[in-house]
């Protein structure tokens, strides 16, 4: 995506010109082996990236996104709408109204909330709502705001999973996700065989999307933006510091991450939902009528290609983008949860895809909508920057994060560097979150220990600064499919293990309503 142009250089001129001395030949020598790395793993990657994000036949949907909608709806069926029903306990949960502190487990409830939220809230809820509403409507609200309620369905129960089968250790660590109850779960089941096949195989795109979506593309969108504030200079910089800090967190384990998290995760999450509801509320008088666009366009398609159909894809690909419900990688972080009861690691799980897409992606799209960025070209009939704001390019040439600052800056001139703050925020949690998900897939992999632990978490950073200092587009795409991937392994299993759940589910609830469950606050 395109970086948000600002016109600061002047505020830190001498860094500026020390970083523009850089000598041409350098640079060219640097574009030449960007071409040469794209072409040549391009030409490897491509079929696997084409095969992960080819259109169902006769549609333009996604058939992996069709595969994260359809599991996140039989779960909500399956499970009686648990999404809805248990919210209030989940809330109880978080609070730490039911924990007990001499439970096995790593971190707390909002621990590891944070930390899974920490590796979904991010560019996608600045940028690719934004293009989700430009090219499917506002109507794409609507069913980005029903996909993320579903999903809340599919992350409750593939963290139920991960807590559940996870190895305890006597130092008082925890290691699970999809790759141990892929293979502890399935054997039950009687298919020990094709469980740890599966296991397996998640686990390498595990490593490869944490390496990739989860490191190199976050270290590449932060310079990006560093960039635009301070002038150009050389992304190896950003990505020795970057990887220096990331470093320094995640070297002490999960605890280390869960602490950076849970305070960084609260701050951005209200610097940007505070932001936009100052938007909205100072728009009071128009909030009737994008709430009527959004339910109008849901089903009329107003402005979309499409049509109906055009913003219901658009919606439903960015919630399943944005929350990353099925996919499993918040099982693994969800599962260092200090609880003896699975379920309630599923509980509050569920709150992830609420926060991330009904709330976090909605206010986005609201103030999309609000602003008026967009209007309706009356020749053509599709959306269009406003003229009034000086564009007049169609939507579908230009970037989501650009989208969203316009919208953002038409009502505070100042939002353009709150936004490069949250730009950098976000790229730095999903990176420690995504460095624990690849630790964990990579040690399962090549057994636990010190040594193992340490050599990923160098490999890491070493990809940050890679990320940071090179256009790597084949590469980011590989792992974004890589981690789609995960999705399809995930769901396999989660259709075998789902009866395990339910029986969890159904063990707790009758406990719960005896008294027997106790509540320590």
């Amino acid at each position: 995506m395109k970086p948000i142009q600002f016109a600061t250089r002047a505020a830190l001129p001498a860094l500026g010109t020390a970083l523009a001395a850089l000598p041409a030949q350098a640079q060219e020598a640097a574009h030449s082996v960007d071409e040469k790395i794209n072409e040549v793993v391009g030409s490897v990657t491509g079929p696997f990236v084409n095969f992960i994000f080819a259109p169902f036949p006769g549609t333009s949907f996604p058939w992996i996104v069709l595969w994260l909608v359809v599991a996140a709806t039989i779960f909500t069926l399956y499970f009686a709408f648990v999404q809805f029903r248990a919210f209030p306990h989940s809330i109880a949960l978080v609070s730490g109204k039911y924990s007990d502190p001499n439970d096995a487990g790593e971190v707390s409830h909002f621990q590891a909330l944070a930390t899974a939220l920490s590796g979904t809230v991010g560019l996608g809820n600045i940028a690719g709502v934004a293009v989700a509403v430009s090219i499917g409507g506002p109507g794409a609200t609507f069913w980005m705001i029903l996909a993320g309620l579903m999903g809340m369905a599919s992350k409750f129960t593939e963290c139920t999973l991960g807590v559940k089968y996870r190895n305890e250790y006597p130092d008082g660590t925890v290691s699970g996700g999809p790759m141990y109850y892929l293979k502890k779960g399935m054997a039950e089941r009687g298919f020990a065989g094709l469980g740890s096949v599966l296991a397996i195989i998640f686990s390498i795109f595990c490593v490869l999307g944490s390496l990739g979506g989860g490191n190199m593309f976050q270290a590449n969108q932060a310079h990006a933006q560093l960039a635009n504030i301070i002038g150009d200079y050389p992304g190896w910089i950003t990505g020795v510091i970057f990887a220096a800090i990331v470093f320094a967190v995640i070297i002490g384990g999960l605890k280390s991450i869960a602490q950076v998290t849970e305070k960084v995760v609260p701050f951005m999450g209200v610097l940007y939902v505070g932001t936009a509801l100052i938007i909205i509320f100072m728009n009071f008088d128009k909030i009737g009528w994008a709430f009527g666009q959004i339910f109008d366009g849901a089903f009329t398609g107003l402005g979309v290609a499409g049509g109906l159909v055009g913003a219901l894809i658009q919606g439903f690909k960015r919630a399943a983008f944005s929350n990353e419900a099925g996919v499993g990688s918040a099982a693994i972080a969800h599962s260092a949860v200090r609880t003896k009861e699975p379920i309630t690691e599923g509980f509050v799980s569920l709150l992830e895809p609420f926060i991330d897409t009904v709330v976090i992606c909605t206010m986005t799209a609201l103030v999309i909508v609000i602003t008026g960025v967009l209007q309706i070209d009356p020749e053509t009939g599709q959306y269009i920057w406003n003229a009034d704001l000086g564009r007049v390019e169609t939507v579908g040439d230009v970037s989501g994060v650009a989208l969203t600052s316009a919208a953002f800056g038409s009502a505070i001139s100042w939002f353009p560097y709150v936004l490069a703050l949250a730009v950098i925020l976000f790229a730095f949690s999903t990176m420690i979150s995504w460095s624990y998900y690849g630790l964990k897939a990579w040690t399962y992999m090549f057994g636990e220990g010190k040594f193992q632990e340490l050599s990923f978490k160098i490999l890491f950073c070493i990809f940050v600064v890679i990320g940071a200092a090179m256009n790597l587009g084949p590469v980011i795409d590989f792992s974004d499919a890589a981690i789609f991937a995960m999705a399809l392994i995930n769901i396999i299993g989660l259709y075998f293990l789902m009866p395990i759940v339910k029986a969890e589910l159904n063990s707790y609830q009758s406990r719960l309503k005896s008294g027997e469950i106790k509540r320590y606050a």
